[in-house]
């Protein structure tokens, strides 16, 4: 008598002896197997060489993927890099924040930028970007543990900028001078193209211009 085979077991019976082909070459081209490209017949040799050519392809796309991402980080740290290098040739103070909104349209082509800061010393109370801000806005700030980046709801934030465009995206970077301080004030991107910042992206490379920006403007603090 002879019972009916169980698929399983006969997986796992030809996983356990992988010599089974080679002392049963004669199979190899007798198994005949449909193929997904086309619903052709193919011998198991040959299934087996479509399945490694499709793993192959599938790894070639994803080669020429990280090269891809690859080169694009590339560009944005030569991008940080430059605008790191202008932060550290400012000739004087005042000249500081300029130079970091300059570097920040120019590098990373950032339509719209603006800076305020809330703690600055006396001597830079004059200046543009120690403009009166409201409490609503430095609380806001203050509950940034990473950049807000999402559609413009007519944050205040975006009054900030020199003109007024019509800016449908924003980004907005706490800055602080340690983990244990408060926030002394906040950068702000903007684009009126509503995907240029979303609420799903990435904001590690933000985090570090922020970091970054922090750090550069300290010597304005009081």
């Amino acid at each position: 008598m002879t019972s009916k085979l169980d698929a399983g077991a006969i997986a796992e019976y030809l996983e356990q002896t992988p010599q089974f082909f080679e002392e049963h070459a004669e199979l190899l081209g007798k198994i005949k197997l449909s193929s997904a490209l086309g619903g052709r017949t193919l011998s198991l040799q040959e299934r087996q060489m479509e399945v490694l050519r499709q793993k192959v392809k599938t790894m070639e796309m994803r080669l020429a993927e990280l090269t891809r991402l690859a080169q694009e980080n590339h560009a944005i740290a030569e991008k940080f890099q430059q605008w790191t290098r202008a932060l550290l040739l400012a000739r004087n103070d005042v000249d500081l924040p300029h130079v970091l909104i300059d570097g920040l349209k120019t590098n990373f082509s950032v339509p719209h930028a603006a800076l305020r800061i809330w703690q600055a010393a006396p001597d830079f109370s004059h200046t543009w970007f120690a403009a009166p801000v409201s409490e609503d806005a430095r609380l806001f700030a203050n509950s940034l543990h990473v950049p807000f980046c999402g559609r413009n709801d007519a944050y205040e934030a975006a009054s900030w900028f020199d003109e007024l465009p019509a800016v449908q995206s924003i980004a907005m970077l706490p800055l602080q001078s340690g983990a244990a301080s408060g926030v002394f004030g906040m950068l702000v991107l903007g684009s009126a193209d509503p995907q240029r910042f979303t609420a799903d992206m990435a904001t590690d490379f933000l985090v570090q211009i922020g970091n970054t920006s922090s750090a550069a403007l300290t010597c304005l603090l009081e």
